[in-house]
């Protein structure tokens, strides 16, 4: 099962009402957050309500790992940890992301674990025409297929 991650590139000012409220269904509640979805006709619907203001692509079980590592959170802040998955779940990162991937697992089936990850701003910025423009001339917004996991591991 393909896996999305979309990451919100736009703030919150001088948005329209429905596109506030697709950010907050997609749990997208700030800048230089990041959610991982299945790849369903559900949330391409969503996507295309918010295409201006985030960017998006599938992302790789090898980026999706580093991602939980160093950025899956627990309650109260705390770092998500291999012993805390195989305490609740029985299986370590490797296990659980190859699960996640094939479909058997998903990220409400650890208990506790935040469903986004907050990143930081990319290193070296985003691409040279910035957050206005769609990627394919040059810019950061839109749909960016595989390059998704570099932008990925500047942000981790």
């Amino acid at each position: 099962m393909k896996r999305i991650a979309i990451v919100r590139v736009h703030g919150n000012a001088k948005l329209r009402h429905d596109v506030v409220k697709t950010f907050d269904l997609l749990r997208l509640y700030r800048k230089h957050t990041c959610i991982v979805v299945p790849s369903t006709p559900g949330y391409a619907g969503m996507i295309r309500m918010v295409k201006d203001f985030v960017t998006w692509g599938e992302i790789s079980p090898s980026v999706f790992r580093k991602m939980l590592e160093k950025r899956g959170k627990l309650p109260g802040n705390k770092p998500l940890t291999e012993a805390y998955l195989k305490d609740k779940l029985k299986m370590g990162f490797d296990d659980f992301v190859k699960a996640y991937f094939e479909g058997k697992k998903e990220l409400k089936d650890v208990p506790g674990l935040k469903p986004f990850f907050k990143l930081s701003p990319p290193l070296k910025g985003f691409e040279r025409k910035g957050i206005k423009a769609p990627f394919s001339m040059g810019g950061a917004l839109g749909y960016r297929k595989d390059l998704i996991n570099e932008l990925l591991e500047r942000m981790i």
